[in-house]
């Protein structure tokens, strides 16, 4: 008498994932660990990505490209990451003392991420600073013009007003606009990334 296995015996549908696994595991957690810094979190995209490909490879339905299927979801894998990463909103509303004092916690510069955090900042900070440059070339000269004198020049209110002859609240009126058509514009990436 053949003494019974708990274990049944695999299938081929089974050993074909094994192999597709054991054959990609190193080239996709490769590309995972170069795009995510923390390799715990590395690791987890890595299983993710199997069990979705594990999930998926048992549907009617062939994978027909299984390399570029697995790539194309750690791709998305690694982007919902960085999305759930949540953007701290800018105040609503800021009195002049702030524009000009030396509070430097509304710098523009400041609320972008940082390039050095890992390539997914890095790439989040290009797709900003690109949005930004698009979206301020749709803003009216004036507005245009305060804007990056106060937040890429440095400039102050009081200094912009001297220079100019412009009072302080348009300059300040022409600045909120801004930000406020800024904002909007800069939603659609901001809720793409999920800062």
């Amino acid at each position: 008498m053949q003494p019974t296995s708990l274990l049944s015996p695999m299938s081929d549908q089974d050993r074909e994932i094994t192999a597709t696994v054991m054959r990609e595991r190193s080239r996709l957690g490769g590309f995972i660990r170069r795009r995510v810094a923390d390799a715990g979190e590395a690791e987890d995209i890595l299983q993710e990505v199997f069990y979705e490909f594990v999930q998926a490879y048992r549907l009617p339905e062939p994978i027909e490209q299984v390399s570029a299927w697995l790539f194309r979801v750690a791709r998305n894998r690694i982007i919902d990451r960085f999305r759930k990463k949540k953007e701290e909103p800018l105040p609503e509303s800021r009195d002049a003392e702030d524009f000009d004092g030396a509070d430097q916690a509304w710098r523009l510069d400041l609320l972008l991420p940082a390039s050095e955090d890992g390539p997914e900042a890095a790439y989040a900070r290009a797709a900003l600073i690109t949005a930004l440059q698009e979206a301020l070339e749709e803003l009216p000269e004036a507005q245009r013009e305060v804007f990056i004198a106060h937040e890429l020049d440095g400039k102050s209110f009081k200094e912009m007003a001297a220079d100019s002859g412009t009072s302080l609240n348009t300059l300040l009126a022409r600045k909120r606009y801004a930000v406020l058509h800024l904002r909007e514009r800069l939603q659609a990436v901001y809720d793409e990334l999920e800062m």
